[in-house]
């Protein structure tokens, strides 16, 4: 049996404000296996975010266990962090954050570039996906001249340039109509299964939950 991409043993995450602790993480426990869609599902501010930040490694004050690609995460140092990001995840949030001064082609190119893929090769894989997102004819048009929704298949096209074993999805169409939306998930999935990638991807919306494999709810901090 295949190990767990991602695996979360009592996963905490607590704040505190104005001399309040607020905790939004209570003792997660979540395993992803490989090629697995786990859509996360809960209502802004329950802590979805603070969760895919922790899987991400995003940031550090969580206790708990996390493992990611059976690797132990929670007590590893920077450089180790940033190993295993760029090794094993890629991202998609809800705005694109794709670079501005750079076309589509070279915003999907870059991070390969980053993980040592050649040039030749890297330029080939982003023509490759950001056809197959529909972005065929775009290639060299800079963020500014694409809607929205192109913006976020750019931003799909690159958390999936480097063939990640997790994508990691907060809200991926939070910030689009929902004809977009429907079109640019449906694109996602098709890509995410296609090369065999597991994702957990965070959404509010029930209907968009129910096409992917699993769903989890995150509610007060536990998960049901």
């Amino acid at each position: 049996m295949s190990n767990p991409v991602v695996d979360l043993r009592g996963l905490t995450r607590s704040f505190t404000q104005g001399g309040v602790t607020i905790d939004v993480l209570r003792g997660i426990d979540l395993q992803i296996m490989p090629g697995e869609i786990v859509a996360l599902l809960g209502p802004s501010g329950s802590g979805k975010s603070t969760m895919l930040q922790a899987v991400g490694l995003l940031e550090g004050g969580f206790g708990g266990e996390i493992a990611i690609c059976g690797q132990r995460a929670e007590k590893s140092n920077g450089d180790a962090r940033t190993a295993l990001r760029r090794d094993h995840l890629g991202f998609v949030y809800q705005f694109h954050h794709l670079l501005p001064d750079f076309d589509a082609s070279e915003n999907v190119i870059l991070p390969q570039l980053v993980s040592g893929v050649p040039r030749a090769e890297a330029e080939e894989r982003a023509k490759e996906l950001l056809t197959a997102l529909g972005l065929g004819h775009r290639l060299t048009h800079r963020p500014s001249q694409l809607s929205g929704g192109e913006q976020q298949r750019v931003a799909v096209a690159r958390a999936l340039a480097n063939k990640p074993e997790l994508v990691l999805a907060d809200e991926p169409t939070g910030n689009l109509d929902e004809a977009t939306s429907d079109r640019v998930l449906e694109e996602f999935l098709r890509l995410v299964r296609g090369q065999g990638s597991a994702a957990l991807i965070a959404t509010h919306n029930e209907r968009l939950a129910a096409r992917m494999d699993r769903v989890v709810r995150l509610h007060e901090g536990k998960l049901h």
